[in-house]
Formats: structure tokens, C-alpha cells, sequence
């Protein structure tokens, strides 16, 4: 049985040092929820109050109606996924995942039948008699993950549980982990600081800084319309430039460097000239030998990576941006090669001067407001 998680006002310090000032959460039944940030901003804390492995300072911690705040780990049913997997070595794989149900008065046959089953799942039966050390760094992970599910918890918490495997078995156990979870449809709560692992496996994402949730949401939305700037440059890369937001006959323009476009789909109450910073992603900058419509700049770099080749480029007001092409047949572009530059403008996203709030409609962001969280109310923040 999987449960909704409600989070409110959480606050949790180690010392004098304020970790999480005052975070509110909403989690869906049966949902794959994942915890975005860089080292430090909080979200393996936050994980820990969930499982109960540290106290909870303040606020209040729900699954379903149920407070947890008080309630003892052992408790709570949670299944666990570290990132050293935490596999016991003097035991056997099979004796692993039956651990967690020797203190549960089942039966030896039930317990044996509980742990075959999950063995299947994650496809390790043949390894239910191997040691451990014997196993190799996938393979163990499959074992903490069958371990964590063999209890048929009500939650999932998997804190950075890919981070020490190599890059082509990371690809591989996330789409694993992934098809796992859909198919129990256990509330997963997944703790990483890698965007493509987020995007890959995710309902949705909670971006994480300093302890306070920035944008939730899709990875789609997040991805396309960021809340604000850390936003937009955590996920994936982004070009940020200063520029101006101009009116034109009723309509917004944007303006930076000798560029000026057209931008229909500005928020009402953004509608006035203004300074702001502009987000293009590096796909979104297109860059042609010829001479057309757009901006000239100059090629100082380049990287060729199979499928793409990034260009590091300097603009006539001496800024440097990137952009990612498609590689084709043709020569990659010499540095100091002068190229043409277009924008794909109905992809790039507009912010407040100071960064904090996406000008553009169709941002949909599920951050809890702190006023309305004291009643377990949440409120959709910034929806165009």
C-alpha cells in the first residue's frame, strides 16, 4: 500500500546552521518524486527527517493523515536505498532481502516466497546463493533495491543511489529503478543531484537550493519554462544575457546586443518596458556560416561529441555563449570563422531583471506558499 506524503513547515538546523528554514511539500500517492539539487542545499536532510533518521526540528510530517514526527523508524514501513547500497557481506543475496522480514512472525515458506518474488523482479534469482563481494556494482544495487522492497513498504527513499556506478550502468539501472516503480506503484522519494537521472526518472522534480524549494513541477515544464534563473541553469545549460523587454505597437519585444524579436507570450502584468535577463538555452541559438537574418558573432571554440558539436562563441559586445548544432558532414566551424547567430524565440524564457520570477506564461510551478501551508492548503505558484 503506498501513501501521500504532506510536508509543512519544516525547519531543521545542525548547530547554529539553518539547513531547511521553512519547507512545504506535497507528494502523490503512488508518484515518483525526485530531489534536485547541488551538495549541501538540503535534500538528503530532508530525506532523513522523512525516514526518521533525524529529528525534525519543526513543522509537521504526514503520510496520508497520519503525523510521523514522533513515530519510531521501524514504524513508519519505509524501504531504504543508500548510496553504498549497505548490503550486509557476510550474508548470502537471498539472506539480504529476507532481512527485513525475519522480525515480521511470517512463516520460513512465506519468507522464502516474499523473497523469491522480488529476486525475480529484479531479475537477480540466479544470484540468490552468491556472496555479495562476488557481485558487481549493478548487481548489488538490484539486491539493496529488492532488500527495500521486500517489506512492501508504504514508502521508497532512495538517496543518490546510482552515484557509484559508471556511466553506462547508471543509464541502465535507472531505467530499471523506473520500470520497478511503475510497476508496484510505490510512493518513491528519490534523492539526486544529477538533472538527466531526475529528468529520466521522474513524476515530478522538486528543485532544491539552501534548503528552500525553487520550482515543482514536470520535468517538460521545469525544463521549458524555469521559475527563475538558478532554475534554468541547474537544469540543463543556459546562456543568461542581459537585455531589455521593449513595446511595439502593443507587443513585447526583447532586446539584447544588436538583436530585437518579437515575444507575444509575455504575462499581462509584465507588459512594460523593462530591463531583464533572458535564458537561451544552447539548442535554442542557432548558429549558420551565411549571411541571413540575426547577429553576427565570432566561433573561439569548439567540441565535437558525436551527435552534436558545441560552439563556444563571442558576440560583438564581447559576451560569450554557447551553442549545440547537430554535427553534420560538413567541417566543424574554425575559431575565428564570423557566423550568423538566430534565436529560436518561442523556446527562450525572459526573467525580472533580478532573476527571481519567469516573465513568460505557461510556468507552472507547485511550490507550497509558506502563508497558506500552515493549513495543509497548497497554492499553485506563478501559473500562466
Amino acid at each position: 500500500m503506498s501513501v501521500g506524503i504532506s510536508i509543512r513547515n519544516a525547519f531543521k538546523k545542525f548547530g547554529e546552521n539553518v539547513i531547511i528554514p521553512d519547507l512545504s511539500l506535497d507528494v502523490q500517492k503512488g508518484e515518483f518524486f525526485t530531489l534536485l539539487g547541488p551538495s549541501g542545499c538540503g535534500k538528503t536532510t530532508l530525506l532523513r527527517m522523512i525516514a526518521g533518521f533525524n529529528t525534525i526540528d519543526g513543522g509537521e510530517f504526514y503520510f496520508d493523515d497520519r503525523m510521523i514526527n514522533d513515530l519510531n523508524p521501524a514504524k513508519r514501513n519505509i524501504g531504504m536505498v543508500f548510496q553504498n547500497y549497505a548490503i550486509f557481506p557476510h550474508m548470502s543475496v537471498r539472506k539480504n532481502v529476507e532481512f527485513g522480514l525475519t522480525n515480521r512472525n511470517m512463516s520460513k515458506t512465506e519468507i522464502r516466497q516474499r523473497a523469491e518474488r522480488f529476486l525475480d523482479l529484479m531479475q537477480i534469482g540466479e544470484l540468490a546463493d552468491r556472496m555479495p563481494n562476488s557481485l558487481s556494482g549493478g548487481q548489488q544495487q538490484r539486491v539493496a533495491l529488492a532488500r527495500a522492497l521486500c517489506i512492501e513498504p508504504d514508502v521508497l527513499l532512495m538517496d543518490e543511489p546510482l552515484s557509484n556506478l559508471d556511466a553506462k550502468l547508471r543509464v541502465e539501472m535507472r531505467t530499471v529503478i523506473k520500470h520497478i516503480q511503475q510497476t508496484i506503484g510505490i510512493t518513491t522519494i528519490y534523492v539526486t543531484h544529477d538533472q538527466e537521472e531526475a529528468m529520466a526518472v521522474s513524476d515530478r522534480i522538486a528543485v532544491m537550493n539552501k534548503g528552500v524549494i525553487q520550482h515543482v513541477g514536470t520535468p517538460k515544464n521545469i525544463y521549458q519554462r524555469p521559475a527563475n534563473t538558478f532554475v534554468a541553469t541547474f537544469i540543463g545549460r543556459s546562456n543568461l544575457l542581459e537585455g531589455e523587454l521593449t513595446m511595439k505597437d502593443g507587443l513585447p519585444h526583447l532586446k539584447f546586443a544588436n538583436y530585437e524579436a518579437a515575444i507575444p507570450n509575455v504575462k499581462e502584468e509584465f507588459k512594460t518596458p523593462q530591463k531583464i535577463v533572458i535564458s537561451i538555452r544552447p539548442e535554442e541559438l542557432v548558429v549558420s556560416r551565411r549571411s541571413q537574418e540575426g547577429f553576427k558573432a565570432v566561433i573561439e571554440d569548439s567540441v565535437f561529441l558525436g551527435l552534436n558539436t558545441h560552439y563556444f562563441i563571442r558576440l560583438e559586445n564581447g559576451t560569450q555563449v554557447e551553442s549545440v548544432t547537430e554535427s553534420t558532414i560538413e567541417s566543424i566551424i574554425e575559431p575565428g570563422t564570423e557566423v550568423s547567430l538566430t534565436v529560436k524565440t518561442e523556446k527562450v524564457n525572459l526573467f525580472t531583471a533580478d532573476g527571481t520570477v519567469n516573465i513568460l506564461e505557461g510556468v507552472q510551478n507547485d511550490v507550497i506558499s509558506s502563508t497558506k501551508a500552515g493549513g495543509r492548503a497548497q497554492k499553485r505558484l506563478a501559473v500562466g
